[in-house]
């Protein structure tokens, strides 16, 4: 079960010192780093968001990443899309609790359909964002000795502060209060990766 503890969201209209300092300490004893820069300079920013079945956590953190995204004035130069790094749910619709708890935040998951990430994908997307450290395991095997800086936790970008907050629970099987407690997660870490984004491609992020 996910322990029911509300996260302090972090403040994304604060200076990103990690820019000038990829060795400042980042979450949990990790060391944070700048965001990769884009494959295409003229091309969007194309960013995969993943887990292990793409149906709870990374359709979510889609949702809100593209909201934050969009609030941040970046439409259009950033994509946002997500997937699963197993096959058990290919072409089913979003968890009913996710769906459920996304709604409640006046955003609609309606559309999602569950798909698994590919070899193909990794040289294709500018940063991967896994939910958890497994996925990221899973995620950067496939990936070789190749593009391991563009393979990060979620959580790490979005700058979770609470202990083990760079990682995303699974609320698979959970309770409602398990997924409104990741969604809170998810919600925290969106606007500081937008506005990492924005910072990264030189288009400040707007004010809220």
């Amino acid at each position: 079960m996910v322990t029911p503890a509300r996260p302090e969201p972090p403040d994304p209209a604060r200076p990103d010192p990690e820019l000038p300092d990829p060795a400042r300490p980042g979450p949990a004893g990790a060391t944070s780093a700048p965001l990769p820069p884009p494959r295409e300079p003229h091309g969007p920013y194309r960013v995969c968001l993943v887990c292990l079945g793409n149906i709870c956590r990374s359709p979510m953190a889609e949702a809100l990443l593209r909201a934050a995204v969009t609030e941040a004035g970046l439409a259009g130069a950033v994509t946002v899309d997500s997937a699963g790094t197993g096959d058990w749910h290919l072409g089913q619709g979003m968890n009913p609790q996710a769906r459920a708890a996304l709604s409640h935040r006046g955003l609609d998951g309606s559309a999602h359909r569950a798909r698994q990430i590919r070899p193909g994908w990794l040289e294709d997307r500018d940063l991967i964002l896994a939910m958890d450290a497994a996925n990221l395991s899973d995620l950067r095997a496939m990936a070789g000795q190749a593009g391991h800086d563009r393979i990060r936790l979620f959580g790490e970008v979005g700058r979770l502060s609470e202990p083990g907050g760079a990682e995303i629970p699974d609320p698979y099987g959970g309770s409602d209060d398990d997924f409104g407690h990741v969604l809170d997660l998810l919600g925290a870490a969106a606007p500081v990766v937008a506005a990492r984004l924005a910072q990264l491609l030189g288009r400040p992020a707007e004010p809220a």
